[in-house]
């Protein structure tokens, strides 16, 4: 129990000092992973076309963009934009058969000494840069011709495509590990764009 008097002011004092400290180092990271992903994540359209026997999609994103994604890569994080891609084979009876899932990885950073953000494929290491944040979203939210299937690979029957985007935080500085430390890796999907596919 404690006492009356100076002693328990400091220590109630301290308990809510402690207390506002906390707060105020978890809620702004809270508010930049809020903050980051607030705006439109939307698959705004997507279609195949076949040459050759090879089915080749073409897709439109918008992903978020705002003041937290641009500090965010300026502080040195990188970002990871997925593509996911899902083939189905329709099943009256049953669930539908998985005939194809990939995934588009790339990776958005800003480059300091150049005042650049760059673009990279992560599967071929190929890489663009832009001089501006809104040209590097925009070129992530454009898929053209991307082969995703082979005719060999389709047997009869109804087949759905499906696809959805995604961004997420990914590598982080050294210096921000140890600032970062108790937050949670933050991500966010869009709806999956569904139709059929033409075969």
């Amino acid at each position: 129990m404690l006492r009356d008097g100076p002693a328990r002011d400091g220590l109630i004092g301290r308990g809510l000092l402690t207390t506002l400290c906390v707060l105020a180092l978890t809620a702004p990271a809270g508010r930049v992973r809020a903050d980051a992903l607030d705006g439109v994540l939307v698959v705004r359209s997507a279609y195949v076309n076949i040459d050759h026997g090879v089915f080749l999609l073409h897709a439109r994103v918008d992903y978020p963009e705002g003041p937290a994604i641009r500090n965010a890569l300026r502080d040195g994080i990188t970002l990871a934009f997925d593509l996911d891609v899902r083939i189905e084979r329709e099943r009256r009876l049953w669930f539908n058969a998985s005939i194809v899932e990939l995934t588009l990885h790339r990776e958005l950073s800003y480059h300091a000494v150049s005042d650049r953000y760059v673009v990279r494929d992560v599967r071929s290491g190929d890489q663009d840069t832009f001089a501006t944040l809104d040209e590097a979203l925009d070129s992530l939210g454009k898929v053209d011709a991307w082969p995703i299937l082979v005719e060999p690979q389709l047997d009869g029957g109804s087949y759905t495509i499906s696809v959805r985007a995604g961004v997420r935080r990914g590598q982080l500085p050294a210096s921000l590990r140890a600032l970062l430390f108790w937050t949670d890796d933050w991500a966010r999907e869009s709806e999956w764009y569904t139709w059929s596919l033409p075969v």
